[in-house]
């Protein structure tokens, strides 16, 4: 027949698609749809911001940037992290210490005792011992001697074997080392035992402290008086003769305020200097934290000044040491 153009037999639906779209290797694929997002022209580039070459600073997310992950920072990375100078203090770093500039040595001075020549007024802060007050232990005695400028002068530690602290307590003997900026025991301070069992006015029951300076050679004595009311002491030269007067008050333990110690001239008229027990609330009720504030005239013979500075010492043993409670039996 003529005019009749063969064609192929129709084959079914699904072998069309088979024989136009290869078989997808994956199981269970999904089916693809057509897409109709028609991409658009083009945009203008955005310049990063002022002060950040390059993009947005790290942590920061940013819609050009679809792919970065909002307030994310690597860890460990390579860039430390860097604190501001001075801003933060370094752990683990000690303070650091300011001492008094050292004067020149001086004629007819003891070495050592030239710091006192330049000053009318210095500070004994007593160091706190929590373990004290923990474990009952009496541990020596630490002081830091400063000026009115808190610079340190000398640093004062007692030398005391652990029977002896915890066997007499407040009444045990003692000495005590002075030393300076550069760690040179430049003045000792000795406490001999005394007997308390026999009457208060008996001489072999008084209190006393020797000041050797430099160690080795005594320059003074300061000697308790009985009195009945009060407590009184004597300044003595290294011949044991008398020089100044010290007259504390009649209440010496000072609750609630100073407890002020004067010394005197013997004749008892002038007033040279003073001895400040400073009241420090509950701390100084509860522990050994005393704060002394000494006062002396500028032109006082240097030796006297150095006897001063031990009598401070022996008040403080003797009337604002406290010991640990023990336990009760």
């Amino acid at each position: 027949m003529s005019g009749v153009v063969p064609t192929a037999p129709e084959q079914p639906a699904g072998e069309m698609e088979n024989q136009t779209k290869p078989p997808d290797p994956r199981p269970d694929a999904p089916p693809e749809y057509n897409s109709h997002f028609v991409p658009g022209p083009p945009g203008t580039a955005v310049p990063p911001p002022a002060g950040y070459p390059g993009g947005l600073p790290m942590g920061y997310y940013s819609p050009q940037q679809p792919s970065t992950f909002p307030l994310y920072q690597p860890v460990g990375g390579t860039h430390p992290v860097q604190y501001q100078p001075g801003k933060y203090p370094v752990p683990n770093q000690p303070v650091p210490i300011t001492w008094m500039p050292g004067p020149t040595p001086m004629a007819n001075c003891p070495p050592g005792l030239e710091y006192l020549v330049q000053l009318d007024n210095i500070h004994v802060l007593q160091h706190f011992e929590p373990l004290e007050m923990m474990t009952r232990f009496e541990t020596n005695n630490r002081y830091d001697i400063k000026n009115n400028s808190d610079q340190m002068v000398y640093i004062v530690t007692e030398d005391t074997d652990d029977f002896t602290r915890n066997a007499y307590r407040t009444l045990r003997p003692f000495v005590l080392r002075v030393t300076d900026c550069m760690g040179r025991e430049i003045m000792t301070m000795q406490r001999p035992f005394r007997c308390t069992c026999c009457c208060f006015c008996c001489p072999s029951a008084r209190q006393e402290l020797e000041v050797q300076c430099p160690p080795g050679v005594t320059i003074g004595f300061v000697a308790e008086h009985w009195n009945l009311c009060r407590a009184v002491y004597s300044i003595q030269n290294e011949k044991k003769e008398n020089v100044m007067r010290v007259r504390g008050p009649c209440s010496t333990y000072g609750c609630g305020s100073d407890s002020v110690f004067e010394v005197k001239s013997l004749d008892g008229v002038s007033n040279i200097g003073s001895i400040i027990r400073k009241w420090n609330g509950l701390l100084s009720a509860m522990a050994d934290a005393d704060h002394f504030d000494i006062h002396f005239p500028l032109d006082l013979d240097v030796k006297m000044k150095a006897m001063i500075f031990g009598a401070c010492f022996l008040i403080d043993f003797m009337y604002f040491e406290r010991s640990p409670q023990q336990p009760s039996r």
